[in-house]
Protein backbone atom coordinates (compact mmCIF):
# COMPACT_ATOMS: atom_id res chain seq x y z
CA UNK A 1 0.00 0.00 0.00
CA UNK A 2 1.76 3.22 -1.03
CA UNK A 3 -1.00 5.44 1.37
CA UNK A 4 0.51 7.69 4.03
CA UNK A 5 -2.74 5.62 6.11
CA UNK A 6 -5.61 3.77 5.51
CA UNK A 7 -7.91 5.39 4.41
CA UNK A 8 -11.44 4.37 3.28
CA UNK A 9 -14.03 5.29 1.20
CA UNK A 10 -15.73 6.89 4.54
CA UNK A 11 -12.92 8.96 5.76
CA UNK A 12 -12.78 10.42 2.06
CA UNK A 13 -16.21 11.91 2.06
CA UNK A 14 -15.36 14.74 4.05
CA UNK A 15 -13.12 15.99 0.94
CA UNK A 16 -17.03 16.13 -0.81
CA UNK A 17 -17.88 19.69 1.33
CA UNK A 18 -18.58 23.05 -0.17
CA UNK A 19 -16.95 22.53 -3.48
CA UNK A 20 -16.26 21.91 -6.89
CA UNK A 21 -16.67 17.80 -6.65
CA UNK A 22 -19.78 18.35 -4.89
CA UNK A 23 -21.28 20.62 -7.50
CA UNK A 24 -20.52 18.43 -10.22
CA UNK A 25 -21.67 15.53 -8.54
CA UNK A 26 -18.84 13.90 -8.26
CA UNK A 27 -18.19 10.90 -5.88
CA UNK A 28 -15.05 8.41 -4.63
CA UNK A 29 -15.55 5.05 -5.50
CA UNK A 30 -13.04 2.73 -4.82
CA UNK A 31 -9.77 2.93 -2.66
CA UNK A 32 -6.96 0.22 -4.05
CA UNK A 33 -3.44 -0.26 -2.26
CA UNK A 34 -2.32 2.17 -4.99
CA UNK A 35 -5.35 3.71 -7.17
CA UNK A 36 -8.10 6.02 -6.57
CA UNK A 37 -11.10 6.21 -7.93
CA UNK A 38 -14.47 8.19 -8.41
CA UNK A 39 -17.38 8.84 -11.01
CA UNK A 40 -18.64 12.15 -12.51
CA UNK A 41 -22.20 12.54 -14.36
CA UNK A 42 -22.37 13.08 -17.72
CA UNK A 43 -25.39 15.94 -17.21
CA UNK A 44 -26.03 19.77 -17.57
CA UNK A 45 -23.25 20.68 -14.83
CA UNK A 46 -20.59 18.51 -16.54
CA UNK A 47 -21.22 19.20 -20.96
CA UNK A 48 -20.54 21.97 -22.69
CA UNK A 49 -23.05 23.60 -24.91
CA UNK A 50 -23.58 20.72 -27.76
CA UNK A 51 -24.16 18.64 -25.06
CA UNK A 52 -21.41 16.05 -24.55
CA UNK A 53 -18.64 16.22 -21.89
CA UNK A 54 -16.75 19.07 -21.28
CA UNK A 55 -13.08 18.66 -21.37
CA UNK A 56 -12.63 20.58 -18.10
CA UNK A 57 -15.26 18.39 -16.48
CA UNK A 58 -12.40 15.41 -17.53
CA UNK A 59 -9.92 17.83 -15.73
CA UNK A 60 -12.08 18.23 -12.52
CA UNK A 61 -12.29 14.16 -12.37
CA UNK A 62 -8.37 13.77 -12.96
CA UNK A 63 -7.38 16.51 -10.68
CA UNK A 64 -9.75 15.59 -7.71
CA UNK A 65 -8.33 12.44 -7.71
CA UNK A 66 -4.78 12.75 -8.20
CA UNK A 67 -4.52 15.55 -5.43
CA UNK A 68 -6.80 13.72 -3.23
CA UNK A 69 -4.41 10.71 -3.65
CA UNK A 70 -1.24 12.53 -3.58
CA UNK A 71 -2.31 13.87 -0.06
CA UNK A 72 -3.05 10.22 0.85
CA UNK A 73 1.03 9.38 0.31
CA UNK A 74 2.17 11.98 2.23
CA UNK A 75 1.68 12.85 5.99
CA UNK A 76 -0.95 15.85 6.32
CA UNK A 77 0.35 17.18 9.33
CA UNK A 78 3.97 18.71 7.84
CA UNK A 79 3.05 18.65 3.92
CA UNK A 80 0.46 19.32 1.76
CA UNK A 81 -0.12 18.17 -2.24
CA UNK A 82 -0.61 21.37 -4.42
CA UNK A 83 -1.57 20.76 -8.53
CA UNK A 84 1.52 22.49 -11.05
CA UNK A 85 0.16 21.13 -14.30
CA UNK A 86 -2.59 18.91 -15.95
CA UNK A 87 -2.90 17.20 -19.50
CA UNK A 88 -5.38 15.95 -20.87
CA UNK A 89 -6.56 13.91 -24.24
CA UNK A 90 -10.03 13.57 -24.99
CA UNK A 91 -10.45 10.97 -27.12
CA UNK A 92 -14.01 9.88 -27.44
CA UNK A 93 -17.09 11.89 -26.71
CA UNK A 94 -20.01 11.19 -24.08
CA UNK A 95 -23.52 12.60 -24.20
CA UNK A 96 -25.12 10.75 -20.88
CA UNK A 97 -24.25 8.42 -17.54
CA UNK A 98 -21.42 8.98 -15.82
CA UNK A 99 -17.58 8.51 -16.55
CA UNK A 100 -15.25 6.41 -13.92
CA UNK A 101 -11.79 8.10 -13.02
CA UNK A 102 -9.00 5.52 -12.43
CA UNK A 103 -6.12 7.45 -10.95
CA UNK A 104 -2.67 5.61 -10.63
CA UNK A 105 1.24 7.19 -9.72
CA UNK A 106 3.41 7.26 -12.22
CA UNK A 107 6.06 9.14 -9.94
CA UNK A 108 6.46 9.66 -5.83
CA UNK A 109 8.74 11.43 -5.02
CA UNK A 110 9.71 13.43 -2.10
CA UNK A 111 9.10 16.77 -4.05
CA UNK A 112 6.71 16.01 -6.78
CA UNK A 113 4.28 13.46 -8.12
CA UNK A 114 2.45 12.25 -11.49
CA UNK A 115 -0.58 10.76 -11.32
CA UNK A 116 -2.41 9.51 -14.42
CA UNK A 117 -6.19 9.35 -14.80
CA UNK A 118 -7.72 7.07 -16.76
CA UNK A 119 -11.41 7.91 -18.05
CA UNK A 120 -13.56 5.63 -18.96
CA UNK A 121 -17.48 5.59 -20.23
CA UNK A 122 -19.06 3.57 -17.07
CA UNK A 123 -21.73 1.53 -19.11
CA UNK A 124 -19.26 0.76 -22.52
CA UNK A 125 -16.26 0.56 -20.36
CA UNK A 126 -14.52 2.75 -23.25
CA UNK A 127 -11.92 5.09 -22.68
CA UNK A 128 -12.81 8.58 -23.15
CA UNK A 129 -10.03 10.40 -21.75
CA UNK A 130 -6.46 10.31 -20.47
CA UNK A 131 -4.79 12.60 -18.27
CA UNK A 132 -2.13 13.21 -16.21
CA UNK A 133 -1.66 15.48 -13.06
CA UNK A 134 1.80 17.01 -11.60
CA UNK A 135 1.63 17.54 -8.08
CA UNK A 136 4.30 19.99 -5.70
CA UNK A 137 4.38 18.41 -2.43
CA UNK A 138 5.54 22.00 -0.30
CA UNK A 139 5.83 21.88 3.69
CA UNK A 140 2.82 23.06 5.71
CA UNK A 141 3.86 26.76 6.45
CA UNK A 142 4.65 27.41 2.83
CA UNK A 143 1.26 27.74 1.36
CA UNK A 144 0.92 30.42 4.50
CA UNK A 145 4.17 32.48 3.34
CA UNK A 146 2.84 32.69 0.09
CA UNK A 147 -0.37 34.19 0.74
CA UNK A 148 1.35 36.83 3.21
CA UNK A 149 3.89 37.52 0.64
CA UNK A 150 0.62 38.38 -2.35
CA UNK A 151 -0.98 40.34 0.16
CA UNK A 152 1.46 42.69 1.34
CA UNK A 153 2.61 43.22 -2.23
Amino acid sequence: MIWFEDYSLESLQTFRGANMGKTVGFEFTKVGPDFLEGTLPVDERTTQPFGILHGGASCVLSETLGSVAAWMTINPETHRAVGLEINCNHIRAVTEGKVIGHCTPLHTGRRTQVWQTDITEESTGKRVAVSRLTVAIIDHGTLSTQKEAVHLS
